[in-house]
């Protein structure tokens, strides 16, 4: 993989095309987390690939290169996500009414486990996200997001407290 990534630095369109398709669903997903619907997460990925495209030269580790690229994908979400505070959100009841319409269409992601990652600030998300939907390491997490390893773990340990105590709160009856 890294002579891959070496060559789509050196200007490979191919070589990046192929590096680019292996993480395309990955990048579709994380995306998905963040902005909660197809179209968005698909324009996600497209920015992904722009951004990374244009950039890839500027990648100092080949061995990073995945989470180079979710970085960006994280970096274009939250752009989105910034573009969409700025529109007067439609009711609660309307959203469900289209979402169920255009679910079919859209990675089959636990609606539960959707509505406990919004409780989760930017932070948060962006660390149990990398951890648990793609499998970083803690170190990995730490240095995609660009934090200390400890402040990492302690992002992770409050988000996961902050959650277990939602789920429970919800499950209480249950137990």
């Amino acid at each position: 993989m890294e002579q891959l990534v070496r060559k789509a630095q050196r200007g490979n369109d191919k070589a990046f095309l192929k590096l680019f398709q292996q993480y395309e669903l990955d990048i579709y997903r994380t995306a998905y987390v963040y902005v909660k619907n197809q179209a968005d997460a698909l324009d996600v990925v497209q920015e992904t690939a722009y951004r990374s495209f244009k950039s890839i030269q500027h990648l100092r580790e080949p061995k990073y290169f995945k989470t180079w690229l979710m970085k960006i994908a994280i970096r274009c979400s939250l752009d989105i996500l910034r573009r969409q505070k700025k529109v007067v959100p439609m009711k609660r009841e309307f959203e469900e009414m289209i979402r169920s319409q255009d679910y079919e269409g859209d990675i089959p992601l636990s609606i539960s486990l959707n509505d406990l990652l919004d409780l989760l600030n930017e932070e948060e998300k962006n660390v149990v996200i990398l951890r648990f939907y793609h499998d970083y390491t803690i170190k990995e997490v730490a240095e995609s997001v660009e934090i200390p390893l400890g402040t990492a773990k302690t992002i992770l340990y409050r988000a996961i407290k902050k959650l277990r105590k939602e789920w429970k709160g919800d499950e209480a009856g249950e137990q």
